[in-house]
């Protein structure tokens, strides 16, 4: 590694504290987004399908951390969301588009829906429950070590109103003992008409073919939305942000992970030589908090920047020039003008 790769740099920020007033507002339900039935995503021009093609949107829903990023990396045979052991790793609807022969399975990758207070949180779910809303098909994942929380609950109670094809996946079978599964199966049938309740697990990827043949089984027929070699709607800086707050994920603990948002300032491929060169500011709430993601003589950022840049080399099959900054947004989970500017209202 030269010289220039292993400088980090960050700047003071200079922004005055706002103090937002904020009043809680109501959980979010499925009455209105649920009852709506599928809609079109606004797909480009596709060939038509051959006799019997099967194309549509399949809504990946469940509470936070049960593995719904896992399964469409699985599914999609390569890593496009982020992933991490914490909870509400996942903030938007992200889209991944597998096209087979006799099928486009148009997966919708959501944020784990539970009983959210802050802002932030609740638009999280807003997109969880609009992708439901637009879905063709909804695959519920449910935890087998702990498939029953108050947020499992609140789910199960908002699916009663769905009006399209319900499937189950019982998710990190591989951690429960194989006898626990058939009462958890019966127990599930009785609550909910599942066309479907499959036992996987998405880490190791247990079942999850035949998990696959079924969903292409309720999708109907139709033509594909994008081409064949379309992945995802979303850009690249999109996922370089990603993958770089997801190195904060990893590297910091407590509070850090749920207080950064990672924005993209510049993306600029020199003509001289195949390189990209990058530069993204982390932004956190408290000068606290910017410590902890710069670290001692800046070693946590270096990491962070480290292990980043070679994941987005192996993301953009380049080489990678990227520099980091860090600064303070105090209270932007809170904040709806920042919560614009970093992309988390509803698309």
């Amino acid at each position: 590694m030269d010289e220039e790769d292993e400088e980090w740099e960050e700047e003071e920020d200079d922004e005055e504290a706002q103090e937002e007033d904020w009043e809680e507002e109501e959980d979010e339900t499925f009455d209105d987004e649920l009852s709506t039935g599928p809609e079109t995503l606004g797909p480009t021009e596709a060939p038509l399908p051959r006799e019997g093609f099967k194309a549509g949107f399949i809504a990946l829903i469940g509470r936070p951390n049960v593995g719904k990023s896992t399964l469409m990396n699985r599914l999609l045979g390569r890593k496009l969301s982020i992933i991490s052991p914490k909870p509400q790793t996942t903030r938007h609807r992200i889209l991944g588009v597998k096209t087979l022969p006799q099928a486009q399975l148009l997966f919708l990758d959501t944020p784990g829906i539970h009983r959210a207070q802050v802002l932030l949180n609740r638009e999280m779910v807003k997109a969880a429950l609009k992708a439901a809303g637009e879905a063709d098909l909804i695959l519920w994942m449910v935890d087998a070590e702990d498939p029953f929380t108050d947020d499992d609950q609140l789910i199960l109670e908002a699916l009663q109103k769905a009006r399209v094809p319900l499937l189950l996946a019982i998710n990190k079978v591989d951690l429960v003992k194989k006898e626990t599964l058939l009462p958890l199966i019966e127990r599930f049938r009785q609550r909910l008409p599942f066309k479907e309740i499959v036992p996987i697990s998405a880490t190791e990827g247990d079942n999850v073919e035949r998990l696959e043949e079924l969903l292409i089984t309720y999708l109907p027929e139709g033509h594909p939305f994008y081409p064949e070699d379309q992945l995802t709607d979303r850009s690249e800086r999109f996922f370089i942000a990603e993958l770089i707050r997801e190195k904060v994920h990893h590297f910091c603990h407590q509070e850090i992970p749920y207080a950064v948002a990672v924005e993209v300032e510049s993306f600029k491929e020199r003509k001289e030589r195949p390189l990209v060169e990058i530069q993204a500011t982390i932004y956190v709430e408290k000068d606290s908090q910017k410590g902890i993601v710069i670290g001692a003589g800046g070693r946590m950022l270096k990491k962070i920047g480290e292990i980043a840049r070679q994941e987005i080399e192996a993301f953009l099959g380049t080489q990678v020039f990227l520099h980091l900054w860090v600064k303070v947004r105090p209270a932007w989970r809170k904040d709806e003008h920042a919560l614009k500017e970093f992309g988390y209202f509803q698309r």
